[in-house]
């Protein structure tokens, strides 16, 4: 009797993990591979996606996470957590009381500190990783949750094939730096707060023809309304170290009404702040003494 007793009690454990791991299996495949360790390749993309939109945007129904969900084979849900986990080592976030998701990993850190200045980089190996990887995009799917203009979809395969390669990298440099620095602003001018994407411009502090390891730097970059860029470029206006706007005084003495409005009333006022990537103060810097009354004669001329 004991001895069937005890075959019973077997049975019933064996019957029992039997469930537990069709259970496990059916959770498995239903989540994708929610749980498993993120390869390096998914970590990287998931980084390069995190430069690329709004922290506040970092979200499940987001159009661009869920393509990357479907490329890499996981859940939005859990690429939106990884997105989180990215803005913990942010320290801007962290400036305004924005400490992102704690449960981070030791791969997440690592993968954080290989391309914090290294973004060239960064947009090499996932364009290289886009070109490779193949797995549905449901767009159909992802249209009815978001929509995604154009120029702002970021997990798809780098086209052009008939371009010449050092032509194509710097089109998909250029793509990332507009894309992280208008994501930082939230697609807003940081002089104006004008926010009509169409007519900003992810405009360099310091000029590619100057450094070009920082022709991908977010840290290099502000968003600019068109007016503003070409003012900035042309040395019209400057952003102390102190992120304060300075305007020429060849444009604040000016008489004109749109000029006063549109340029010299910004004077000595607060820079619009990121919320990720702040302007780095050496390359501020450095606009102020190479760029910033170059054309005043100019200016004067024409007052």
């Amino acid at each position: 009797m004991e001895h069937t007793h005890r075959s019973v009690r077997s049975s019933n454990r064996r019957l029992r993990r039997r469930r537990a791991d069709v259970l496990k299996s059916m959770t498995t495949n239903r989540l994708g591979k929610y749980g498993d360790r993120w390869s390096r390749a998914d970590l990287v993309l998931a980084l390069y996606l995190y430069c690329q939109i709004p922290f506040a945007k970092t979200k499940a129904n987001n159009a661009e996470v869920m393509r990357l969900a479907d490329l890499i084979g996981r859940t939005p849900a859990s690429v939106a957590r990884k997105l989180g986990n990215f803005g913990a080592f942010d320290p801007l976030l962290a400036e305004r009381g924005i400490s992102g998701l704690t449960h981070t990993s030791k791969d997440d850190k690592l993968i954080w500190d290989e391309f914090r200045n290294r973004w060239d980089a960064l947009v090499g190996e996932s364009a290289r990783l886009l070109s490779d990887l193949s797995a549905p995009i449901r767009d159909r799917q992802h249209a009815a949750t978001a929509q995604t203009a154009e120029d702002e979809q970021i997990i798809v395969r780098p086209t052009g094939p008939s371009e010449r390669q050092a032509s194509m990298t710097v089109r998909l440099f250029q793509s990332f730096f507009r894309r992280a620095v208008l994501a930082s602003y939230d697609s807003t001018c940081c002089v104006c707060g004008l926010n009509i994407r169409q007519l900003l411009v992810a405009s360099h502090i310091k000029a590619w023809s100057k450094n070009e390891s920082t022709r991908s730097d977010p840290e290099n970059g502000l968003c600019l309304c068109a007016l503003h860029d070409r003012a900035f470029d042309r040395g019209m206006i400057a952003v102390s170290e102190a992120f304060q706007i300075l305007v020429h005084p060849a444009l604040t003495s000016s008489r004109q009404p749109f000029v006063q409005a549109a340029l010299a009333d910004f004077n000595n006022q607060p820079l619009r702040m990121p919320t990720r990537f702040a302007p780095r103060r050496e390359f501020l810097a450095w606009h102020m003494q190479n760029v910033f009354g170059r054309e005043a004669g100019l200016l004067r001329a024409e007052r």
